[in-house]
């Protein structure tokens, strides 16, 4: 029902909705159920069925070989004669790099927005950064940099070395070890914990710190007391993330640890899959339910910590506070978190630069003779190497599009509706969210690659599977957005006798923008710089960046493996920079028209 109210002035009378934001009654509301949603709905139950079942493939997968029960994959992963040292590789990799990460991410964050060495703009973007250089070329990077004889940044310091009387022929780093694995893992790992322990530290009461140390706490004692318990949540969010990234993180281990014969799950399941003839399926899948369990422990002990963690946060919404000063230790702070910075993107991608431009990877670069040239041949000239990236971009915008389209529109739906099956869809389509990448890349072996569809070798089984592992992330960004449209914009366009798919067009998607493009640039740079799942489902007739690099490093062509890394770097910051400044100039004009707007 809706009452009618007409002031005294005869006014016009104003309509005072009694029900949820879209539930109006008579023909209002039985346009919800008209084709636009209808369509919606139908998207909905595609996309749930695209992220779930290859799950269940994988799972059914362990017990059923040819439609018959079997044990034959737990037998296989048994027989596997290193499945201990395997494992336990992968522990210590993971482990000990996520809380190597988790230190750094979060003393990063706090140094950002509880003292006073950020710098606005420079120090919130540093951290962030390397989201936007691939970890293949990160790790391609450093392998550059710090290889024991031929890498530059090693050969640079044994000549400062030479200076002060210490001869050294190798090192003083080498990259192939352990120390430099975990080193990699953690770069790339630190990022996923700044970014949520930011959102903590924003979101939490931080007059508790200032009343903490009025009441004589120290520094330490105020951030282990209340600093720590109030971010508890985010923190726990952030050990998921890294146990999920890390668990199936296959570019750093397959570039670093190979060469240092560190041997891990996410490489071993790939090797089954594609560098093993005839391809071991049930031993990958056995393989893949083990890092299925260990990231399944991570989200239950980040279940544990989120309900602890409930009672911790004290205050609403942070109010503005006076930064800690540090002092002397003001610039010191300031270089850790733009060192950082210079660790995880500067320096690799300087070594990216210089081996490609000078051609060939040596230790002394012809400065005189840099040029353009080698990466013209490596990049452009070379057929394979052009088709990859073309593909690359092609599926790259495509799936992003797609997938922020089917993001927002399923958005809206979840918004407006109040049915449990559409929940239940939504929760669906996010469930990837909690899966290894590896995981569900054989999942989609399993589910598409053979009959009836015979998917495999193809880049549709690509795009399918970049929109299933990264349209969880592309939907908190259309959550978010469709959440800051008023609803009485769409209750005005429905009064005014607009339907469902026209108030969407009109006044949700133009007013959702922003969010959506970054949104959708963050999903570009993921699909382009994908290498997981592209290491399991591509290949020669369906090429793509990701595999090609692994070509050409099987090959062990350095400049060339390092000039179409830059490439890949240089399309991913390019597309998101030019995306974010459009998304800015798009919030600005709206904000403009919101003010100059009369009542």
């Amino acid at each position: 029902m809706s009452s009618t109210r007409t002031d005294a002035g005869g006014s016009p009378p104003a309509v005072v909705p009694s029900r949820r934001p879209g539930d109006r009654p008579g023909p209002a509301g039985r346009r919800r159920a008209g084709p636009f949603t209808i369509v919606v709905f139908a998207l909905a139950v595609a996309l749930a069925f695209l992220a779930t079942y290859p799950i269940l493939r994988v799972v059914v997968g362990l017990f059923i070989t040819d439609g018959t029960l079997s044990l034959a994959p737990v037998r296989d992963v048994l027989a596997v004669g290193d499945l201990g040292t395997l494992v336990w590789n992968t522990l210590v990799a993971v482990l000990v790099s996520g809380v190597l990460a988790l230190v750094v991410g979060t003393a990063l964050a706090w140094l950002n927005e509880r003292t006073d060495a950020r710098v606005a703009g420079l120090t919130d973007a540093m951290p962030m950064i390397p989201f936007l250089l691939p970890p293949i070329a990160g790790a391609v990077g450093w392998v550059l940099l710090l290889s024991s004889s031929a890498g530059l940044l090693n050969a640079t310091l044994r000549w400062l070395l030479d200076g002060v009387g210490l001869h050294l022929t190798t090192g003083p780093f080498d990259i192939f070890s352990w120390p430099g694995l975990i080193f990699v893992y953690t770069l790339y790992q630190v990022p996923y914990v700044f970014m949520l322990v930011t959102s903590g530290l924003r979101n939490s009461d931080s007059s508790l710190d200032e009343q903490s140390r009025i009441s004589g706490a120290g520094r330490w004692r105020t951030i282990y007391r209340v600093t720590l318990p109030a971010i508890r949540p985010s923190i726990g969010g952030a050990i998921l993330l890294m146990g999920w990234q890390g668990f199936s993180l296959y570019s750093v281990p397959v570039i670093i640890g190979s060469g240092a014969d560190i041997d891990v799950l996410s490489v071993r399941i790939v090797n089954l899959l594609s560098f093993t003839y005839p391809p071991q399926t049930a031993t990958a899948v056995g393989l893949s339910f083990i890092v299925l369990a260990f990231v399944g422990v991570m989200w239950y002990l980040q279940s544990r910590l989120l309900r602890r963690g409930r009672h911790a946060v004290l205050g609403g919404r942070s109010q503005r506070f006076a930064r800690l000063p540090l002092g002397r230790w003001r610039w010191p702070a300031r270089v850790l978190i733009l060192g950082y910075g210079l660790l995880a993107v500067v320096l690799p991608v300087v070594g990216l630069l210089l081996v490609s431009l000078n051609g060939y990877w040596t230790p002394k670069i012809n400065w005189s003779g840099l040029s353009m040239e080698s990466l013209n041949d490596a990049v452009f000239h070379d057929f394979q190497t052009r088709q990859a990236v073309t593909n690359s971009v092609w599926i790259g915008v495509l799936g992003a599009t797609v997938g922020m389209v089917a993001a927002a529109l399923i958005a809206l739906l979840v918004l407006r509706s109040r049915s449990r099956v559409v929940r239940v869809l939504d929760g669906a389509i996010k469930l990837p969210s909690v899966f290894s990448h590896l995981v569900i890349a054989v999942g989609f072996i399993l589910a598409f690659a053979g009959p009836p569809l015979y998917l495999g070798g193809t880049t549709t089984i690509l795009l399918l599977a970049y929109l299933s592992i990264y349209l969880p992330q592309g939907s908190v960004a259309a959550d978010s957005a469709v959440s800051q449209v008023g609803s009485e914009l769409a209750e005005a366009s429905q009064v005014s006798g607009a339907g469902n798919g026209r108030t969407f067009r009109r006044v949700f998607l133009p007013l959702m923008t922003p969010g959506l493009v970054a949104g959708w640039a963050f999903l570009f740079a993921r699909m382009v710089g994908d290498l997981t799942a592209t290491a399991v489902l591509a290949g020669t007739t369906n090429m793509v960046v990701g595999f090609r690099i692994l070509q050409i490093f099987e090959n062990g062509s350095y400049a060339e493996l390092a000039s179409l890394a830059v490439v890949l770097t240089a399309i991913t910051t390019a597309v998101v920079m030019l995306s974010l400044a459009l998304s800015r100039r798009q919030g600005r004009w709206q904000g403009t028209a919101t003010v100059g707007r009369p009542k």
